[in-house]
């Protein structure tokens, strides 16, 4: 009867009806659909949720509303959290509106949609890991060269801390500038000798 009332309501789709959770299982291993369905109560006994974890395995972009008038409210929270999660929780009796105003919504902002927003969101984060990185590289190029000036035009060894506080950064970052500096031949190594320079491997 059940189903029934899904075909008419939904009568814009194709719609694939099984019995049982495994029978679900195997028939989107043949052909996955674009949204599933699962009652919690099933045929044989079986239990929609105890499915989903496979489900989820099998088409983990494919969106799964659970339909189901047993399920107390923390059950509900839990099958809409964690990695194999369902995207919606629809309550018995089903309002057939709801619920194809559901899988409308699932089928426009899930599946390959959401796929294609995780993508989206994993490059902008890159992009502004790499403006934040250049940022940072620019920053210390420009204090390397004042560091330069004022060490090269200085008659005595640099004053580490006083250096810090100038440029708000560690004694750590100024010993490691001057590290730097040396490296590439742009202050002499005697403006901070070896001896005194500890290993940094600290960060700003």
């Amino acid at each position: 009867m059940q189903f029934e009332l899904y075909e008419e309501a939904l009568s814009d789709y194709e719609i694939v009806r099984v019995r049982t959770g495994s029978d679900a299982l195997e028939a989107a291993a043949k052909q996955a659909p674009s949204a599933i369905i699962l009652d919690h109560i099933l045929d044989e006994g079986d239990l929609g949720l105890d499915y989903l974890p496979e489900l989820k395995e099998l088409l983990p972009h494919v969106p799964i509303m659970i339909v189901s008038g047993a399920l107390e409210v923390h059950e509900q929270m839990s099958a809409l959290q964690g990695p194999r999660r369902a995207h919606y929780v629809i309550n018995k009796p089903v309002d057939l509106k709801e619920l194809k105003n559901t899988i409308a919504t699932a089928l426009k902002e899930c599946g390959e949609t959401e796929v294609l927003r995780g993508f989206e969101a994993l490059e902008r984060s890159k992009r502004i890991d790499a403006e934040f990185l250049f940022s940072r590289s620019t920053d210390r190029l420009s204090r390397q060269t004042e560091i330069r000036k004022l060490v090269s035009s200085a008659k005595s060894r640099p004053n580490i801390s006083a250096l810090a506080r100038q440029f708000r950064v560690a004694r750590r970052t100024i010993i490691r500038d001057l590290q730097e500096l040396i490296r590439r031949g742009e202050v002499a190594p005697e403006v901070f000798p070896k001896w005194e320079q500890p290993n940094v491997e600290d960060e700003e």
